[in-house]
């Protein structure tokens, strides 16, 4: 198995990016290394926070490390809350508040002015150096009341294109393969799969 620390002490995110990667590879996050501090995300897109944590964990791990900064964009809002999605209604916000705020936010909009998207970068940095950069998407649209018991985040309130039900009512086995960080991680794997071939490293 190789081993993959995710930069990261979301236990739901770690848990979706082993189960796309599979069996072959040993993940693990921050939460397995207190020694190493998360890192305090100060940029101004996803690129810039999810490098900033990619880079500060490779310096302090002997490895490959691979960082996730994702959220979602409302159109009707500018795009918010963006970067801020998992402290948009403060920073020690809950998951609870930060839906509670979107639905308040949106409450004057309808059917398309809903227009959404989960976007995710991913960093893969080893010893201080960044050595790939992905990205994914998924378009869809929020609804007006939680809707489900999966997931995390958002979930409860994103139906995407081409569903009816929310990514916290789709089983796992599903949302792994049209979520954002799915589209960004099959990039990550052809990447992985690509090195390996050609008898290089994974970088």
């Amino acid at each position: 198995m190789r081993p993959l620390l995710i930069a990261t002490k979301n236990a739901h995110k770690t848990a979706e990016i082993a189960a796309m990667l599979g069996v072959e590879w040993e993940v693990t996050d921050l939460n397995a290394y207190p020694e190493i501090p998360a890192s305090e995300e100060t940029g101004e897109t996803f690129a810039d926070n999810a490098a900033i944590k990619a880079l500060a964990a490779s310096r302090l791990f002997g490895g490959l490390v691979l960082a996730d900064d994702s959220g979602l964009e409302v159109d009707a809002l500018g795009g918010a809350p963006g970067v801020r999605s998992a402290r948009y209604a403060g920073p020690s916000a809950t998951d609870a508040d930060n839906r509670a705020k979107l639905l308040r936010e949106l409450g004057s909009f309808r059917g398309k002015e809903r227009a959404a998207r989960f976007r995710c970068v991913l960093v893969l940095a080893e010893d201080g150096d960044q050595r790939a950069i992905f990205d994914g998407a998924v378009e869809g649209v929020i609804i007006g009341a939680e809707r489900g018991e999966g997931g995390f985040g958002y979930d409860a309130l994103f139906v995407p294109e081409g569903h009816d039900e929310t990514f916290a009512q789709l089983p796992a086995s599903i949302k792994n393969t049209l979520s954002h960080r799915a589209r960004a991680m099959e990039k990550a794997r052809g990447f992985f799969i690509s090195a390996a071939a050609s008898g290089r490293d994974a970088v």
